[in-house]
């Protein structure tokens, strides 16, 4: 009877699979949606009925994607029901909400590397060359476009020159940025449905309670004399730079709307002042800055703990 309750289930989990990743392939713009759901049905199965049935399904998974959607479908089988089985297994195994998110952030990681790999094997040369290629002729047309109506497109277009030259250097920092971000959404669908369906999940703590180790400060404020310095365009070091400054430069100001909130909590202060605060913070650039900045603070001064103290 149990065998064939999770026969049932993987059948119409497969099914699902296939349903979401035909509307991701063939329906326009729904892939924006669709997109994040496709490893649920691994990780539900995963955590209902455990690992060695999870790999049964991403087996049947990737049958039924080429038999809709040919040889294309099957990559998406793989990158997404590796993804589902990973994150449900760490999810069976009642690890941390933390740990559950670095595992997804890692084997999305790993999935990137190899469709980038992937990628340039077969297409015999660097993608991400090809799209900066991609963009500089994009860009030299709207500079014959700015000429023909005459405009000086030296100005305006610089900084879009300069970015397709960067983009090539930026490999590695987009895979992890990408891989974090992938890992985050499904975390989150897969914390709410799995406690719809009465499973117990661990609750991330409150985002006023995340901080980062003060070793980020140390590693954030080497990159910044190394970006001063000067280094060599091309160079393994300048590479290594311009993909950590990035990352660090967006755990600083986590660190910083994270305080924001623990401080507005602690001086009950209105609920909504804070997320108004990110709001405005992410549609007026600059002031990433200033929280980038009060980041650093908290993380150098621990600031929370005087504003702990001057409670008591």
């Amino acid at each position: 009877m149990k065998q064939t309750r999770t026969l049932t289930e993987g059948a119409i989990l497969g099914a699902l699979f296939v349903s979401l990743l035909a509307i991701t392939l063939y329906v326009p713009f729904a892939a924006y949606l669709t997109m994040w759901a496709l490893p649920l049905p691994f990780i539900l199965f995963v955590v209902r009925r455990g690992l060695k049935p999870g790999f049964m399904l991403v087996a049947v998974a990737i049958l039924l994607s080429f038999m809709i959607a040919g040889v294309i479908g099957v990559p998406g089988a793989l990158f997404f029901g590796s993804a589902g089985l990973v994150i449900g297994e760490l999810y069976r195994r009642k690890l941390a909400p933390f740990n559950v998110l670095i595992g997804g952030s890692l084997i999305y990681m790993l999935n990137m590397l190899l469709v980038y790999v992937g990628l340039s094997l077969v297409m015999d040369e660097n993608p991400i060359s090809f799209m900066s290629d991609l963009l500089r002729e994009q860009i030299r047309l709207a500079e014959s476009t700015l000429i023909t109506i005459g405009q000086d497109p030296a100005d305006s277009l610089a900084p879009m020159y300069e970015m397709a030259d960067m983009i090539v250097h930026l490999v590695p920092i987009m895979i992890i940025m990408s891989g974090i971000a992938l890992a985050v959404l499904t975390v989150l669908l897969a914390t709410l449905i799995l406690r719809r369906l009465g499973t117990k999940v661990e609750k991330f703590p409150p985002f006023r309670d995340w901080q980062f180790p003060k070793s980020f400060l140390w590693y954030y404020l080497i990159v910044m004399i190394l970006l001063l310095v000067g280094q060599e365009e091309g160079s393994t070091m300048y590479i290594i730079v311009w993909n950590l400054l990035p990352l660090l430069e967006i755990v600083m100001m986590i660190q910083g709307f994270a305080f924001i909130f623990y401080y507005c909590y602690h001086k009950k202060v209105n609920k909504a002042l804070p997320i108004i605060i990110v709001i405005v913070t992410l549609i007026i650039n600059p002031l990433t800055q200033l929280i980038r900045i009060l980041g650093i603070i908290d993380l150098g001064f621990d600031l929370r703990k005087r504003i702990k103290s001057e409670k008591k």
